[in-house]
């Protein structure tokens, strides 16, 4: 009877041993490819003086084969040479297999200390400001995994501002 126990015992740790490593060598097959982040519209919200809100429009693209938890973002966003935004948004949600997903971040700021340099830039809104968006992406179920983001493109004030109707 011994024998058997001993038996038994080798065995369903073998059994073990190939089932656990099995499950282990498909965590390995491939590096996953980092996930690719815009800013696709920028919101405002509203404009006072010392204080402007906005709404950053963002898509995730998840080019792999399995789904991508987003923990959170930490960001700086730069309007031509002056960093107009900075902060973290820390907001849990998960990126299906070969999708994309959007998600809004709202910000606030005080532009009031930048206001010559703001109004130089808007003199013609027609023409269009570079922006920079800098940071980095926190992902990962249970090891986190952060995804450096370097995005840069241009915003053209007159599609921000509100038509008034007469």
């Amino acid at each position: 009877m011994l024998g058997q126990w001993r038996t038994f015992k080798a065995f369903s740790l073998l059994l073990l041993l190939s089932v656990g490593l099995g499950g282990c060598a498909s965590w390995f097959t491939g590096d996953p490819v980092d996930p690719t982040v815009h800013l696709v519209k920028v919101e405002v919200v509203r404009a006072k003086l010392l204080e402007q809100k906005f709404i950053l429009h963002f898509r995730i693209d998840n080019p792999n084969d399995s789904d991508l938890t987003v923990r959170g973002l930490e960001y700086r966003i730069h309007l031509a040479d002056m960093l107009l935004a900075e902060g973290e948004h820390e907001h849990w949600f998960t990126v299906g297999p070969k999708r994309s997903a959007y998600f809004k971040v709202p910000i606030r700021t005080n532009l009031w200390p930048k206001v010559k340099e703001v109004v130089k830039l808007l003199k013609k809104p027609g023409q269009s400001i570079p922006y920079r968006l800098e940071g980095e992406m926190e992902t990962g179920l249970f090891i986190a995994h952060y995804v450096h983001l370097a995005r840069n493109g241009v915003i053209i004030p007159a599609d921000l501002i509100p038509e008034r109707t007469r």
